[in-house]
């Protein structure tokens, strides 16, 4: 009961001021954690004193105290008990930070997670990028590569004209000395040899002396003889050539030739000259129809076109393409039993190329030929070695040092390419544009680009013997670089200024 006025008196004055008001709160909370300590034996009175004013007391029953706590007790208590509210406030703001961490946690995880999508786009658009600069960048080098081909090629081609315009100034000054030489020569047969007004030239100032060293003899005699070729068969001829009976069936003797006929013409500047050929004697899966076709302007000529008939060839659709191991060199190629047959360039080794199987099956040097410009016709073009196709096999025309340029022609075994005989003539080849075989005999044509140019001379294998000739060869196109004979088509095929074009041709009996 003590402790009840004690408070009581307390309250009473502090009743009405504000601080009154937070001294009752604070003495009625230690009045609760009091009535929690002692239980429920506490009594709380709330009731009005003399005057009508509010007054609470309770009273708490002890054996021990006869008088109410020292108020020094209760702080002591309400003390404790806010520092324990202290300590709950300090948790849970320790709490609410802790919650905040969290919060703030979970959004960088957000984030993280956005991020990483956002780089995973990135990296996305990264890898796309890289790919397309690889393609790029393949691209560049593929062109860089086709750049560095035809860089390749344009030098090459480069090299080839420069080589092709050292070979034409040497032509050129060739052609200067030979025409030099041939207004000497002709002063000279003026002077010396030419028969007096009204007199037939003898056939011993015609032929002279055999001598064959001068550069353009064999020129100026068939340019002197204008004896036609019905009268030379007809007449007297030399003996062992075969008379002229008429006919065109079997071998004989050249009597005509007719005009040419073009087939086609060569699309480039490599066409300027080449060569053409069909098989007299095809091996399967080729037939006389089969055509081939080289153009031989170039330093490093290998493509050999393929055609399987006249319409392809006219057309200039080739069916296949083969491309030599070893680079040819001039016209004078020519296919036989179903390979080709060509002189390496710049060398005298001859070659055998098997068309079905695409390899060199033979090669063969000519012993002592001139090669690469040393003995070649009168139109050049390194034509020294010269293969040639008849009634007869397989031949190859060439010249050496011995004969001092003179016409050497020699018969091949066309499975060896092993010489089987050599004939040596008084024919100088520089003298002459070409040559072909027939029948076992050798012809030559007097010029490359004269439309009025002949078949001018003869030699016979049988007899050993050469005679002059004056059958019409007409050069339609002024640039003849390639004249063969085909047995089977009795045709001989030529290559006349980036033109492809065919004779026919008459022979007598035998």
């Amino acid at each position: 009961m003590l402790l009840a006025h004690c408070f009581s008196g307390r309250l009473w004055g502090l009743r009405g001021s504000s601080e009154a008001m937070k001294e009752l709160v604070t003495w009625l909370l230690s009045a609760w954690m009091v009535w929690e300590a002692v239980g429920s034996t506490a009594r709380l009175h709330k009731a009005n004193n003399q005057d009508g004013r509010c007054i609470y007391s309770f009273t708490v029953p002890s054996a021990n105290e006869a008088s109410c706590t020292d108020p020094g007790e209760v702080m002591a208590i309400i003390r404790d008990l806010q520092r324990e509210s202290n300590s709950q406030h300090l948790e849970l703001e320790s709490s609410k930070a802790r919650l905040s961490l969290l919060e703030t946690l979970v959004s960088q995880l957000h984030g993280n997670q956005a991020a990483r999508s956002s780089s995973s786009s990135v990296v996305s658009l990264l890898q796309k990028e890289v790919e397309s600069l690889k393609r790029e960048q393949a691209q560049r080098d593929t062109q860089v590569s086709r750049l560095e081909y035809t860089i390749s090629n344009l030098l090459q081609d480069k090299s080839d004209l420069q080589e092709d315009k050292k070979w034409l100034e040497e032509e050129r000054n060739e052609l200067g000395r030979r025409l030099e030489n041939t207004m000497r020569e002709v002063e000279r047969l003026r002077a010396s040899q030419c028969p007096q007004a009204g007199e037939a030239p003898s056939r011993d100032s015609l032929q002279g002396t055999g001598n064959t060293d001068t550069l353009d003899y064999q020129e100026l005699k068939s340019e002197l003889v204008e004896v036609p070729a019905s009268r030379l068969l007809q007449g007297s001829p030399l003996p062992g050539l075969p008379s002229a009976e008429g006919g065109e069936s079997g071998c004989g003797v050249l009597i005509s030739v007719d005009e040419p006929v073009t087939f086609r013409r060569a699309e480039t500047i490599a066409g300027k000259y080449g060569v053409w050929m069909r098989d007299p004697e095809p091996i399967s899966p080729y037939s006389r129809e089969t055509t081939w076709r080289v153009d031989t302007v170039g330093s490093d000529v290998r493509q050999v076109f393929e055609y399987n008939n006249v319409d392809q060839f006219t057309k200039g659709h080739p069916s296949k393409v083969h491309v030599l191991p070893r680079s040819m060199e001039s016209t004078g190629a020519v296919v036989y039993r179903g390979s080709l047959y060509f002189q390496m360039r710049k060398s005298r080794i001859m070659a055998k190329y098997d068309l079905k199987t695409e390899v060199i099956t033979v090669q063969k040097e000519l012993p002592n030929a001139g090669y690469h410009g040393q003995f070649p016709y009168s139109w050049g073009g390194y034509t020294d070695i010269d293969f040639a196709v008849d009634e007869m096999g397989l031949w190859v025309i060439y010249s050496t040092e011995n004969v001092k340029g003179a016409i050497v022609f020699s018969k091949l075994d066309p499975e060896t390419i092993e010489i089987e005989q050599t004939w040596e003539t008084n024919i100088r080849k520089q003298s002459v544009a070409n040559a072909f075989m027939i029948c076992g005999s050798l012809y030559t044509i007097s010029s490359y680009s004269s439309p009025e140019a002949t078949v001018n001379f003869i030699y016979s294998t049988k007899t050993g013997t050469s005679a002059p000739l004056n059958i019409r060869f007409e050069n339609r196109y002024r640039y003849s670089s390639m004249v063969d004979y085909n047995p089977t088509e009795r045709k001989l095929l030529a290559w006349d200024n980036f033109n492809m074009v065919a004779y026919d041709i008459k022979l007598s009996k035998m």
